[in-house]
């Protein structure tokens, strides 16, 4: 690998792209090194999902149902990360299919106003996770979710490296585009905590989030041209909910 190629900074870059956790000031010239610090993309899925983890864990020793503590895992992970994977997946559905061209769909993409097909969007991918939470917390245990959220972190470098920015601008395109080995160092990073967590469940939970990353892509392709920041956040949220699905199934 490349000498440049890893940074411990890179820990502290993906953090402050991809969560709102407090965190400490970096210099602006740290920031040209986004692209290269995709690797550690599924570091962010670890930080926002260990602590949804604690606190699902903690509500099923008091007592709560699984879907009581199913809906606490995702309102901490929501509040960590500003709900901006779940904005970019509203808007992203509202822009491919609310508009009739390429242009009108980045126009609306880059609304903050939401649509119909945003809200019904969130309600469906909302509801399926809430549900598909609760049936792998009562038969696999909360940290099951954790290699999920790092892989869905881990699918977002592989739409930034295979499309180009449809937008010229924006924060997709402020991050830059990385290299294959970037990308393939972060799916495997992530690849690694979902064997040790799920075991051979894992082959066809990443086969499933694969599939979702790839289907959206080529949407992305034919709808706009390319990937944005919103498309970036509609492959976390899609790809975790092709994951959690095929956990669900294989487990329960």
């Amino acid at each position: 690998m490349r000498k440049n190629d890893i940074s411990g900074v890179d820990f502290l870059l993906v953090l402050i792209l991809l969560t709102r956790l407090p965190l400490p000031r970096l210099d602006t010239r740290q920031f040209a090194r986004h692209a290269h610090a995709v690797w550690a993309f599924p570091i962010a899925g670890l930080a926002v999902a260990v602590p949804a983890c604690l606190i699902a864990q903690v509500s099923l020793w008091t007592g709560l149902e699984s879907l009581t503590t199913a809906g606490l895992a995702i309102g901490v992970q929501i509040l960590l990360t500003g709900a901006m994977h779940e904005d970019g997946l509203a808007d992203t559905a509202d822009g491919f299919w609310g508009g009739f061209d390429r242009a009108r769909r980045l126009d609306i993409m880059k609304d903050s106003h939401i649509g119909t097909y945003g809200v019904l969007a969130l309600i469906v991918t909302v509801g399926l996770r809430w549900v598909t939470y609760a049936s792998i917390i009562t038969t696999a245990g909360p940290w099951a979710l954790v290699p999920l959220a790092m892989l869905s972190r881990a699918m977002m470098p592989v739409i930034m490296t295979v499309l180009p920015n449809a937008r010229g601008s924006g924060l997709s395109q402020s991050v830059g585009r990385p290299t294959p080995r970037n990308c393939a160092l972060g799916l495997g990073l992530a690849a690694a905590g979902a064997v040790l967590i799920l075991g051979w469940v894992s082959f066809g939970v990443i086969l499933a989030m694969a599939g979702a990353t790839v289907s959206l892509a080529v949407a992305a392709r034919v709808k706009i041209g390319g990937q944005t920041g919103d498309v970036l956040g509609a492959t976390q949220q899609l790809s975790e909910l092709a994951g959690l699905l095929m956990v669900a199934a294989l487990i329960a």
